[in-house]
């Protein structure tokens, strides 16, 4: 029963861990000089591989054209080549278009630059080229390359047998018995060779794929536990990846992102009706913990983002179950920047109240919300009489978006500026000259705080949306995702 019980427990984790947490591709929204631009990069899942890059122009200006370069994160690395100019997208004067090659796994910067009329913009968006998956051969090309590969073989036999039975012959001379045996015997031997050829190839083959299958990328492998500490509970969060240990030679070491090494999340599963944002301290390089906030009960997926100095951000998963330890009623969070809330969402509503009185509004456009479609997440602050709430810079953002499916299939932590972290953006604004700064706040106005995002995937989402107005306050709502 045990046995079984531990393959129940890892279930969850496997399908949590094999779908969108974090986010594959990249968004990003921000300025590149005096263009304001939104970025998408679409990851092509394969590296090599060809990343699918869309610029979109936010304010309407005369633009002549739009380059787009990768860069690679290490220093060392050869100079670039030369940028690709991104095509005018038919029917939309502000969208362009292009395709690069990212060749390396690991972390690049999309170098954006936009000439126009209001002179040369250029800014660096952090994005993660990652293996994750495997293309196979499609059948059909698969008969072609086999049926093309019997005729070369055919061929080259017939060739060998040929020569070895004619090319001393004189004009009108018919082979004899002896020429036709030397035939069989070059032909045999040119059997042999091709076929050791051909083992020899697909041995190589096989060990190729399976180096690729074994580099494909996956987060590192966490546990999540909690112990009692008086009247309060202390999560522990352990990074038992080998990965990690042979981190010196694989990965590089964590960078804070928003001030702080790893930025935790907690969702109740399932009912999505308890959430937490916390930022546990390392006790050692493998090891985080943080107090948990009076959560209620039950079983609650982890989610742990944290950035390398390569500018790679990856988010670990585990989970975990809060137990009936009485907790303070007036929790003492062990960070100012930590914050939790218990609620059933806003259902249908585009209204939520906040603990200090005030109210968020989402101002969502007519219309459902499609899958791989810029998504209307844009939100206003106000106070009871209507008026705008003036927010504060909260991790040095205007604001943070945590969107998860809720079964757990999907996860991601968005900024004003994207999907990007803030340690990915500076590290690359540090090696470029273009002067690149990272958006602090999204919106017209100092109540208003918005993302851009596309959901992947249909479903039912839940969204928590976390602004500072004297302190961490949280909205939640609710989002139905519909397929194309």
């Amino acid at each position: 029963m045990r046995r079984v019980w531990r393959v129940v427990f890892l279930v969850p984790i496997v399908l949590i861990a094999s779908a969108h947490v974090g986010s594959p591709d990249t968004y990003f929204e921000g300025t590149a000089g005096p263009y304001p631009i939104r970025v998408i990069v679409r990851n092509p899942g394969v590296v090599p591989g060809l990343a699918q890059i869309a610029v979109r122009l936010l304010v309407p200006h005369a633009v002549r054209r739009v380059l787009v370069l990768p860069v690679f994160w290490d220093p060392k690395t050869a100079a670039p080549p030369p940028p690709d100019i991104a095509a005018r997208v038919p029917g939309d004067s502000s969208l362009f278009s292009a395709a690069l090659w990212l060749m390396t796994g690991g972390s690049y910067g999309v170098q954006v630059t936009v000439e126009g009329d209001a002179g040369t913009g250029t800014v660096l968006v952090p994005v993660m080229a990652l293996a994750t998956r495997r293309l196979s051969l499609q059948r059909p090309l698969g008969i072609t390359l086999l049926a093309l590969g019997a005729f070369l073989v055919v061929g080259a036999l017939s060739i060998t047998g040929a020569a070895a039975r004619e090319a001393g012959l004189e004009p009108g001379n018919a082979p004899d018995r002896r020429l036709r045996m030397r035939a069989h015997i070059a032909s045999t031997v040119a059997a042999v060779v091709i076929a050791c050829a051909l083992i020899g190839g697909r041995a190589w083959w096989n060990a190729v794929d399976a180096a690729y299958r074994g580099g494909l990328y996956r987060p590192f492998h966490a546990t999540a536990s909690v112990r009692a500490n008086g009247d309060t509970q202390v999560l522990r969060l352990v990074i038992d990846d080998s990965a990690w240990v042979r981190m010196a030679r694989v990965w590089t070491p964590l960078t804070p992102d928003h001030g702080h090494l790893m930025h935790l999340f907690l969702v109740r599963d399932s009912a999505c009706d308890a959430f937490a944002h916390l930022h546990p301290v390392p006790l050692d390089s493998t090891t985080f913990e943080t107090t948990v906030p009076p959560l209620p009960r039950g079983r609650y997926r982890v989610y742990a983002d944290i950035v390398h100095e390569s500018g790679l951000a990856q988010t670990l998963v585990a989970a975990v179950s809060l137990g009936p330890v009485d907790s303070p009623k007036v929790w003492r969070a062990p960070d100012a920047d930590d914050s939790w809330i218990e609620s059933t969402g806003a259902g249908g509503s585009s209204r939520f109240q906040l603990a200090d009185g005030s109210t968020m509004v989402w101002e969502r456009a007519g219309g459902a919300i499609v899958v791989d479609q810029d998504a209307p997440l844009r939100f206003r602050v106000t106070g009871p009489a209507g008026e705008g709430v003036v927010l504060e810079p909260y991790m040095g953002m205007r604001g943070h978006a945590i969107i998860t499916r809720d079964d757990g299939q999907v996860f991601v932590h968005l900024h004003p500026a994207g999907t990007v972290s803030m340690a990915a953006f500076e590290r690359f604004a540090r090696r470029s000259s273009t002067g690149s700064s990272m958006p602090a706040h999204s919106g017209d106005s100092s109540a208003v705080v918005a993302f851009p995002y596309a959901f992947p995937q249909p479903g039912h989402y839940r969204i928590w949306v976390q602004v500072r107005h004297g302190r961490v306050l949280t909205g939640v709502f609710d989002a139905d995702v519909h397929s194309r």
